[in-house]
């Protein structure tokens, strides 16, 4: 077991462990077999049966117990969250909490890997192949011939329990069939056997059916299939044929039956008869016949087991399991081992379209020794973000992101200075590879922006100065957003701000010139009063902008419509409850059409979301949970959906892991459900409305 090899390095690489492992243990059998060479025969047949089913029994099972054993005693990561502080409608981005910047289409190919030598490995598979099925197709032939010898033979009573038949085929006595066994007698041996050398050979037979050695044949014959290219286990199977057959001499001649008379019965049978095609059909004429007679002539006992020999068979078992356990326990503490050697600063590039973006982790361990990592893009402001899940085995590192819908999964090189691997967000992939940080080429990381602190829960603020500007016709995506002390929108018509100012759904606003839906503007304004808004302060900011600078009069009615009623599903909510600030703003953005991160959101910021910017009629909180809470929704949008953001949604993908419909994916990863109905909800009639003043 020194330097061995494990299967996720390769299957041929594990089979060659896998034999060399099994070639030792039969060794170890086969010298046990020595020191037990004047006891019984059974004693060492056990030993032989033991070696067979080690090649069908790989030692990594005991090495993955040994791991367990070892890996028990580190918990799980901890999950963290970062906090993010815009309120976005955005399309597909990679940002931080305070920029959006708009991805390439078209994503990168992940990195291929050549698989090494496939033809060759294709070639012996089959020549593998070919030589089990000639092994399976012979015996089972030869099987079928001796079963229809079975049923066309005739039943003639029965001997110690089990069923006696009489056959015309010319073949040695023997035992027939694995759990239920059949002895079968050739027709008229009892003419040409006295009657002490007839008895002799049924005990024989007898002794077979007691110790099932059809059963323990038919084990090997297993492993010799698999196998068969292993000259180990075709020297196996000679050795259990010989010492079976021992062990039932030995047993007939320890019955007081004459030992001349049964050698006789042996070589008569010999003499007229022939031996069973089959291994797993136990005959009398088994083994070296020579070695047999002259064994059973000279009536040698056998030995007992004396103390000291079952305190070897004793040893040699335990050591047979603690080994490869003990071998799991130190390969398990050696991952650990290795993991500290993932410790560090990594950083690397990724080059997203025509985007660079530099990319920094910082991978340490917890009190408790499990990895921890933290993410930082320092082209989108650098702020760390904690991963959801790390891992680093047998070289490979693994990070995932669950906020950004981010993972990672690179192979350090031999050097332990890269890691080259590729980074998958949504549904786009991209090669990064990292390098390890030195002091002299470490990239800085900006200072963490200082947490902006509240209002006063009483104010009631507006904007001190606001720039309304029309969007770039190039301009993607949607924002309502708050970072340090600006407020910006981008892309947004008049009618989306009328919708996020009063938490309505497009068509709860009626009324107003058509320009409202379709003119596009960016606004960057700044408080008139320093700190950061609640998400009521800034939508009143909204409204007073709206009345200032669009000249915005309407009044509100009540209307029955149809709606969306959102309620918790019968398996109840599976959402997080988010550990941001209870009064610090939501963050509702999407990084794909159909992925939806949403962070210290509640519900109704929620439907709010859903109503503006994904679905086509109203959705109304009927959950009754007033927590604020962190999760990711993923579904498969329809043609129906996205319409508030002007997008168009293309036809639905049909491969085997595209994410369920909506309304089968909020359910399914909320808890949450969506039900269509009715519902009596405000509406605002339109009385004026202007463009926008002059800044």
């Amino acid at each position: 077991m020194l330097g061995w090899v494990q299967w996720h390095a390769g299957p041929t690489a594990g089979l060659v462990n896998h034999l060399w492992q099994s070639t030792i243990f039969l060794l170890g059998a086969w010298l046990l077999t020595l020191v037990l060479k004047h006891n019984h025969a059974a004693a060492r047949y056990r030993l032989w049966m033991l070696a067979s089913v080690k090649f069908l029994i790989p030692f990594s099972l005991l090495l993955g117990l040994g791991q367990r054993i070892e890996l028990r005693m580190a918990r799980p990561i901890d999950t963290t969250h970062y906090t993010w502080v815009t309120y976005d409608l955005a399309a597909p981005v990679v940002a931080d909490g305070a920029h959006k910047v708009a991805t390439s289409p078209a994503a990168d190919a992940p990195i291929k890997k050549t698989p090494p030598s496939s033809w060759s490995l294709t070639t012996l598979a089959l020549l593998w192949l070919s030589g089990t099925c000639f092994l399976l197709t012979r015996w089972a032939r030869f099987w079928w011939q001796l079963r229809r010898a079975v049923q066309s033979s005739v039943h003639i009573g029965s001997a110690s329990g089990t069923p006696v038949r009489e056959t015309r085929l010319r073949l040695e006595p023997g035992v027939f069939g694995i759990l239920r066994p059949v002895l079968l007698l050739p027709e008229g041996i009892r003419d040409r056997l006295i009657e002490p050398q007839m008895e002799a050979i049924l005990a024989h037979e007898l002794c077979h059916v007691r110790r099932r050695d059809n059963l323990t044949a038919a084990v090997h014959m297993l492993t010799e299939a698999v196998f068969w290219f292993h000259p180990a286990v075709w020297w196996i199977g000679a050795q259990l044929i010989e010492e079976r057959e021992r062990a039932c001499d030995e047993a007939v001649v320890a019955s007081s039956r004459e030992a001349q008379i049964y050698a006789e019965g042996i070589l008569n049978v010999c003499k007229f008869y022939t031996e069973a095609p089959m291994t797993c059909v136990s005959g009398v004429t088994g083994s070296d016949l020579k070695k047999r007679v002259i064994r059973i002539m000279a009536q040698q006992p056998a030995s007992r087991l004396d103390l000291g020999r079952r305190m070897l068979l004793v040893c040699a078992g335990m050591l047979a399991i603690a080994l490869p356990v003990s071998f799991g326990i130190v390969h398990a503490a050696a991952q650990t081992a290795e993991a500290t050697g993932i410790v560090d600063t990594w950083q690397g590039t990724l080059h997203a379209g025509e985007q660079n973006l530099r990319t920094v982790l910082k991978i340490s361990k917890d009190d408790k020794g499990a990895l921890k990592l933290a993410f930082y893009s320092i082209d989108q402001g650098g702020q760390p973000i904690s991963a959801s899940s790390v891992s680093f085995d047998g070289g490979v590192l693994r990070y995932g992101i669950e906020q950004i819908d981010l993972t990672y999964e690179g192979k350090i090189s031999a050097d332990g200075k890269s890691i080259t691997g590729t980074s998958k967000q949504g549904d786009h992939s991209f090669p990064l590879v990292f390098e390890r940080a030195a002091a002299a080429t470490a990239w800085s990381i900006p200072e963490p922006r200082k947490p902006v602190p509240p209002m006063p829960a009483d104010a009631s603020p507006g904007f001190e100065v606001a720039t309304i500007k029309p969007a770039p016709p190039e301009e993607q995506g949607k924002l309502f957003g708050f970072n340090g002390d600006r407020v910006k929108t981008i892309n947004t018509t008049l009618l989306d701000l009328i919708t996020f100012a009063y938490s309505v759904q497009q068509k709860q606003v009626t009324g107003g010139p058509e320009w409202m839906g379709t003119m596009k503007w960016d606004i960057d304004g700044k408080p008139d009063i320093p700190g950061s808004p609640s998400p009521e302060q800034l939508k009143g900011m909204f409204q007073k902008l709206l009345a200032d600078r669009f000249q915005l009069k309407f009044h509100s009615d009540k209307k029955e419509m149809s709606a969306y009623l959102l309620t918790v599903s019968k398996t109840g909510s599976k959402m997080k409850v988010s550990p941001g600030d209870p009064k610090g703003l939501p963050a509702l953005f999407f990084r794909g059409l159909g992925v939806l991160t949403v962070t210290n959101a509640t519900m109704s910021e929620f439907c709010n979301l859903m109503q503006t910017a994904v679905l086509d009629r109203p959705v109304v909180d009927q959950t009754g949970l007033t927590g604020k809470y962190d999760f990711l929704l993923k579904w498969t949008p329809d043609e129906s959906q996205f319409g508030g953001m002007g997008i168009k949604v293309p036809p639905p993908s049909d491969a085997a892991d595209a994410p369920p419909p909506l309304f089968t994916a909020l359910p399914e990863q909320t808890g949450l459900k969506l039900d269509a109905g009715k519902a009596d909800v405000k509406v605002l009639v339109m009385d004026k409305v202007e463009k926008p003043s002059d800044n």
